[in-house]
């Protein structure tokens, strides 16, 4: 679940040697992929919200400079936590994000300048090519930062015992829902007459999406909703031997996430949470929603079957992964405003989310399949060719936000990124950065 765009580097109270480093990173990923947002952004700390450790939580908001009545409400990523060593931060990778909590200047920092290009208004592209405007250009901004490891809507407070015995407990504050609640009041004051909403996020922040869509779309009340959904999927799992059921219990439980589930409706079942995913698209006819999502996504995998199962190897893993996506795109079939864009990977982050740093890679095709033999002639290294439409991320929001169509590719399993010499030289470059 955690993006390595979250990692360690990153944190708020980073040592000064630390610091020297994310700018250095923060300089290598500008040249690569000519990203960032330098927005004017106003905090916001309300009373009652609250960080994992019990330190104020903030947001961030940023105001159009063009009048703009649509609003993006972004959910950021990072892991999630239901024990000490993933809620303290020990567990590294597999934790949750800012453990130590939120700085003023958190939106001058690695993370949130770069984090996407729904966020920038641009794909910022290859090295020497132009910034291209997207979709979200623009708009109006509300971001929540990551901090309570219950991606964004846990309610619930607990102490977890470091089980080596070497350190005192720790008492976390899984705040999400209260700290969502409040944003969500805040922003319905502050845009009154929202035109176009778009729910999203990745990874944690892209399950937040989901989780969270009834109470934002409730409270906000737009003309029109979306969500897009990027890598945190809810799977379905109605039975006790379901692969993500082992997960889902562990939450309901450390999140007190029924005391949440009690508000939904109920064509929703708390026993199944990927009935989310029904309960929205009937609640919601007229919204436009959607998932996306690598089938090689080797990252929020872990969270949902590493700790649980053995083996637990990563093919085993990915293999788990698959047989609940494909569920989960059965499940999406069955309702005519679901959109799903779904490519089968990329070497930048694991194949985890598409709709961060940059969509270089984040393309998918219908037919994506091995070439013919004259189709050699133009690229010789590459043995795929798209034998449908290739759909580039920003191609998707336009004809998603802008055009209001239903989109829905599920590629198949090839080797055109892997085989990709840009994405030899770029991918390797960019995980190297945010790694540190």
């Amino acid at each position: 679940m955690k993006s390595y765009v979250l990692m360690g580097l990153l944190a708020a109270t980073a040592a000064p040697g630390a610091a020297r480093a994310e700018v250095l990173v923060s300089g290598i990923v500008d040249v690569l992929v000519d990203g960032g947002n330098n927005y004017s952004w106003e905090k916001v700390s309300l009373p009652g919200t609250q960080c994992g450790n019990g330190s104020q939580y903030k947001f961030f908001v940023h105001r159009s400079g063009t009048g703009s009545k649509n609003l993006l409400f972004f959910f950021e990523g990072g892991g999630a936590c239901w024990d000490y060593d993933t809620c303290s931060g020990r567990a590294g990778v597999l934790g949750a994000a800012n453990p130590n909590g939120i700085t003023d200047d958190y939106m001058t920092q690695f993370t949130a300048k770069y984090v996407s290009p729904i966020v920038n208004g641009a794909d910022p592209g290859l090295p020497f090519r132009s910034r291209k405007d997207i979709a979200t250009k623009d708009w109006n901004i509300v971001y929540m930062p990551y901090c309570t490891g219950d991606v964004h809507v846990g309610n619930n407070t607990v102490t977890y015992t470091d089980t080596t015995g070497q350190q005192p407990p720790l008492v976390w504050h899984h705040a999400g829902y209260k700290n969502s609640i409040a944003a969500i009041n805040y922003a319905k004051q502050q845009f009154p007459s929202v035109e176009k909403l778009l729910v999203t996020g990745f990874s944690a922040g892209g399950t937040a999406t989901s989780a969270g869509y009834y109470f934002v779309r409730r409270g906000i009340n737009p003309a029109r909703g979306y969500f897009l959904n990027d890598s945190g999927p809810i799977y379905l799992a109605p039975n006790v031997n379901d692969r993500s059921r082992p997960l889902h219990d562990k939450i309901r439980q450390s999140w007190a996430l029924d005391s949440v589930f009690n508000q939904l409706p109920a064509s929703f079942d708390r026993n199944n949470m990927g009935t989310i995913n029904r309960m929205l698209a009937m609640e919601f006819p007229n919204d436009q929603l959607a998932y996306t999502a690598y089938s090689r996504d080797y990252n929020y995998s872990r969270f949902s079957y590493e700790r649980f199962y053995t083996p637990n190897d990563k093919e085993t893993v990915l293999s788990y992964w698959k047989q609940d996506q494909d569920k989960l795109v059965a499940e999406l079939n069955l309702y005519n405003n679901y959109s799903y864009f779904i490519p089968h990977e990329r070497a930048i982050n694991a194949s985890h989310c598409s709709t961060i740093i940059t969509f270089v890679g984040a393309h998918a095709c219908q037919k994506m399949e091995k070439k013919y033999w004259y189709e050699y002639v133009s690229e010789p290294w590459q043995s795929y060719a798209c034998h449908s439409e290739f759909v580039p991320m920003d191609v998707f929001l336009q004809r998603f936000i802008n055009e209001n169509k239903r989109i829905r590719i599920y590629e198949p399993a090839n080797g055109y990124n892997a085989e990709d010499p840009g994405m030899g030289i770029l991918a390797p470059l960019i995980n190297g950065a945010l790694e540190g």
